[in-house]
């Protein structure tokens, strides 16, 4: 288990130039208020002197410390190979292969680089320094010193330096792997540690925290640190240990760590003889590296997944980036027919990516022209915005000055005109819809379909205008054909057609039965028997006259000829006229009901033509207009709905013919005829600026996982117990 340590070290190696934030190694990181001691602690730990020591705040970058402990034959093997004379050696990552000897230069090496960044006001960065130190007195550690928490800006710090120093801090400590070491005086109170509180947060359970009280030989006279040492005063899951630092005087009469460590435990085995073998330099030494093995230990499984999903991913990222283009006017062209091409088979419902979220492409046109349009079509009701005045008007307009013996046709013609031309907006609203999905397919094939064109911000703009600009050209064309679809319609009215005569066929029988069943209702008031009968075969009431002989001989001719018209409607000549007349005969019929005075007594005048006044709205109808009314509202609807059929299937097919199929099939020549020019190649292939940093990044990314996934893959299940 001893070599998971170096492990994490070479992991923290080959994520080095591209951050290991991304992956979450475990490392043990330091926190503590200003001149805590923090500092100290990890000089105590490697034996040297090696850090920027004073008032203030002195630490203002992230330092990721690697202890790597070093056996007698390898340094000697390193030594000889390297030319490295001494025993103790260290190195900086911005200083690639320099090797240090003299620890008094890395100590200023580390002042040296904190100005360089971070500036030599007393601003902080959150860059961090690598060091690594080699050393046969260490013990294997990954430990990250970060700036000392503060509350009040100093000098020229910005206002903000506390939040700045809290979100440096939280960046490290809220990574779960990492093992937090919260730094405390002894001589302040531990319910007042800000190192206990942070760690609190991203740490509530105290799993990953370990607690370490510095200055205890600066503590108030007649006080000791034996309850908080014990756990008595906050308990910390991890432990609780207690150390002596030197105080500034050592530091300036330069008094050797190895000194003070004597001096340590001399204090301990004084002050706390029973605590002694449980706290000091040493054992918090044995203790991080103990904790940090077995941590390493219960991560690596998950980060050896994580590795291994991100190189995934990434390796996915660089294949979107695509190679650098070489070949211009080939690829060029690959663009061009790749899109067109995965244009096509979107909307053939053949693309590679199917959409799963909404419908898209062929099958959304499907939506629009048997949901959507179909729908609209089927709710315009045969007889919206007809009442039955409208009709009755239109048939007395038709007739000019002259009361009508029958209903002319031309007021049918007129309505029906009227009706039919309400189909027209929805066909063009149908034109509408499927040109917008067309639109949006441009977008689909952009972001799912060809990633490449992202490369090449120019060409896909390119490509959209030409796209939008052919779908732009059809549209006034299909428009028009759709507009000519209705007006085909509008433009002769085919009583003739083999629908409309079956229809007609089967109103003669309705009206027909609908005769029989007056007849059969006659009141009670007019006995059946003692009706006349008419020469023409009409009831006669025993108090109205018998008709003139020209009614009567036009009334049989009326029954005669409508009883020739359903004989002949299977014939195909058929038609509504007859049906009227058929009508009149019903009507006659009809007398035999009691009438008012007026049309009984032949005393009193003739009856009045209702031509002669205006009509009343809420009037009620009389036999014969209402009659006049069903039937004309019969014959439009019926004719109405042949017209909606044939709109219905036709408005699709022009739709299809004159856009969707256009644009398919021109969609390439057009491309390639307006882009696939030798002026433009070089503006349109302009990849945009920071792809080519973003490639790099990923493909240094992809590297460093690839090395890791390697070094954990040297690992044997057996190292780990």
């Amino acid at each position: 288990m001893e070599a998971l340590i170096p492990v994490i070290n070479k992991l923290q190696d080959a994520f080095n130039t591209v951050g290991a934030d991304i992956i979450q190694l475990p490392q043990i990181v330091v926190v503590g208020t200003q001149s805590s001691g923090k500092s100290s602690v990890l000089e105590s730990l490697v034996g040297k002197d090696i850090l920027p020591r004073g008032t203030g705040i002195v630490t203002r970058r992230p330092l990721i410390l690697q202890l790597v402990h070093i056996d007698t034959e390898d340094r000697r093997k390193t030594s000889e190979e390297n030319g490295i004379d001494g025993e103790e050696w260290g190195k900086f990552l911005h200083t690639k292969n320099k090797i240090y000897t003299d620890f008094e230069e890395i100590r200023q090496e580390i002042e040296a680089e904190t100005e360089r960044i971070s500036g030599i006001n007393k601003g902080i960065s959150d860059e961090p320094i690598h060091l690594k130190i080699f050393s046969p007195h260490v013990v294997n550690l990954t430990l990250v010193d970060l700036p000392g928490i503060t509350k009040v800006p100093v000098g020229d710090q910005p206002k903000d330096i506390e939040i700045q120093i809290r979100e440096l801090i939280f960046k490290y400590i809220s990574n779960p792997n990492s093992i937090i070491l919260a730094v405390t005086a002894a001589n302040t109170d531990m319910a007042t540690s800000e190192a206990l509180k942070v760690a609190r947060e991203v740490d509530p359970d105290g799993r990953r925290t370990l607690a370490v009280v510095t200055k205890l030989d600066l503590m108030d006279a007649g006080t000791d640190a034996m309850d908080v040492l014990m756990g008595r005063v906050i308990p910390v899951k991890l432990g609780i240990i207690g150390v002596v630092n030197r105080s500034q005087l050592d530091i300036n009469q330069k008094k050797l760590v190895a000194d003070a460590i004597r001096d340590e435990y001399a204090f301990l085995q004084k002050k706390y003889p029973s605590l002694a073998n449980r706290n000091g330099t040493k054992y918090l030494a044995r203790t991080l590296n103990r904790l940090l093995m077995h941590h390493i230990r219960d991560c690596l499984p998950e980060l050896k997944t994580r590795i291994n999903v991100l190189a995934s991913q990434y390796q996915s990222l660089l294949n979107s980036y695509g190679e650098p283009v070489e070949d211009k006017s080939s690829t060029l062209l690959q663009l061009i027919t790749k899109f067109a091409a995965e244009y096509c088979h979107t909307i053939e419902g053949t693309a590679k990516y199917i959409e799963t979220a909404e419908l898209c492409g062929g099958a959304r046109i499907c939506y629009i022209f048997h949901e959507t349009f179909g729908r609209t079509l089927e709710s315009v009701d045969p007889l919206g915005g007809l009442t039955t005045i409208d009709v009755l008007t239109a048939i007395r307009n038709a007739t000019g000055p002259r009361p009508a013996l029958f209903v002319p046709e031309i007021s049918f013609e007129l309505l029906v005109k009227r009706q039919v031309k309400r189909l027209e907006e929805p066909s063009l609203r149908c034109v509408e819809l499927v040109h917008e999905e067309m639109q949006r397919i441009i977008q689909h094939c952009s972001n799912y379909s060809t990633q490449e064109l992202l490369r090449f911000p120019k060409l896909h703009d390119a490509i959209v205008e030409v796209v939008t600009s052919l779908l732009r050209k059809r549209l006034p064309v299909t428009n028009e054909m759709v507009h000519n679809l209705v007006a085909i319609e509008l433009a002769y009215i085919n009583t003739k057609h083999p629908d409309f005569a079956d229809a007609c066929g089967l109103m003669n029988n309705n009206i027909e039965e609908q005769r029989r069943n007056r007849m059969r209702d006659l009141p009670s008031a007019v006995p059946r028997d003692k009706s006349l009968k008419g020469p023409g075969g009409q009831s006669l009431s025993p108090t109205e006259p018998p008709a003139p002989e020209g009614e009567v001989t036009k009334a049989a001719a009326g029954v005669a000829q409508s009883g020739s018209v359903s004989d002949q409607t299977d014939s195909g000549t058929g038609n509504w006229r007859g049906m009227l007349k058929r009508g009149e005969d019903s009507t006659v019929g009809d007398r035999a009901v009691p009438q008012p005075q007026h049309y009984s007594s032949p005393h009193k005048g003739h009856a009045v033509n209702l031509l002669d006044v205006p009509v009343p709205v809420s009037r009620k109808l009389s036999a014969r207009e209402q009659r006049d009314c069903e039937v004309i509202e019969r014959l439009i609807k019926s004719y109405f709905l042949i017209v909606r059929k044939n709109i219905q299937d036709s408005v699709p097919k022009a739709v299809m013919h004159f856009l969707v199929n256009h644009v398919k099939d021109c969609l390439q020549s057009e491309l390639v005829g307006q882009l696939y020019k030798t002026a433009l190649l070089n503006d349109l292939l302009t990849e945009s600026e920071d792809m080519a940093q973003r490639r790099n990044e990923a493909a240094d990314m992809l590297t460093a996982l690839q090395k890791a996934s390697q070094v954990i893959a040297e690992i044997r299940e057996t190292h780990l117990w």
